[in-house]
């Protein structure tokens, strides 16, 4: 971008610089013409009164011929006059443009200098940014991992839970079914007592002590 500035400039002032080279050569012609017309005036003046003292022809037409190169003089002179004042507005015009395009290219290095600064800080919040997205990636791959790790963990607590649940309900169930056969044994053995209280119950009323025999319907009848 400076770069480019430096060659428009240039450029710029080379255009000028060609534009002014015209000028040079005129105001040096107009110098010259300037001192070649000084000069004439100065040799007319001391020729004519000179020309009336000889009272000769040839003098007189030395005048004469004097006087038309100085009017000739004058009216180059003065062409070169207005010539010179046109091209020294057209100067003045060039030099304000100049000046106008000088304005315009420190302008456009500011705004280049301006928009390098933003462009360097849009670039150190683009890394800062790509600095964010690469540590949250990896942040998220961790998270990806742990989730995943989270996921087994968890199939595997919900698969012994449920051996877990498994067992304890075979464990219950047999529980129950020792639950069950004790009450068995019990209800038995209670029934037996009954019986057998029964039994001795009678005997007393009987006054007699129980045989062998009267054991053994007792079971009996306590069996079925």
């Amino acid at each position: 971008m400076e770069s480019w500035k430096i060659h428009v400039r240039g450029r710029i002032q080379q255009r000028d610089h060609k534009e002014k080279l015209p000028f040079v050569g005129i105001f040096t012609t107009l110098s010259k013409l300037e001192e070649r017309f000084e000069i004439r005036k100065h040799i007319l003046e001391d020729v004519h009164p000179k020309s009336f003292e000889r009272g000769g022809i040839e003098v007189g037409r030395n005048t004469r011929l004097l006087e038309l190169q100085l009017k000739e003089s004058e009216h180059l002179s003065d062409k070169l006059s207005q010539t010179v004042s046109d091209l020294t507005a057209v100067l003045y015009l060039k030099e304000a443009e100049l000046q106008h395009w000088q304005s315009r290219v420190s302008q456009y290095r500011q705004e280049a200098l301006t928009l390098a600064k933003g462009n360097n800080n849009l670039k150190a919040t683009l890394s800062e940014f790509e600095f964010t997205i690469e540590r949250q990636a990896k942040e998220l791959a961790a998270l990806h991992l742990e989730q995943k790790g989270l996921k087994e963990a968890l199939a595997k607590a919900n698969g012994d839970k449920e051996r877990l649940l498994q067992r304890w309900m075979e464990e219950k169930s047999e529980e129950a079914d020792r639950v069950n056969r004790h009450n068995d044994v019990q209800e038995r053995w209670q029934h037996l007592a009954r019986q057998l209280k029964r039994y001795l119950h009678r005997e007393r009323k009987k006054e007699c002590v129980p045989t062998t025999e009267g054991f053994s319907n007792l079971f009996k009848e306590t069996s079925q």
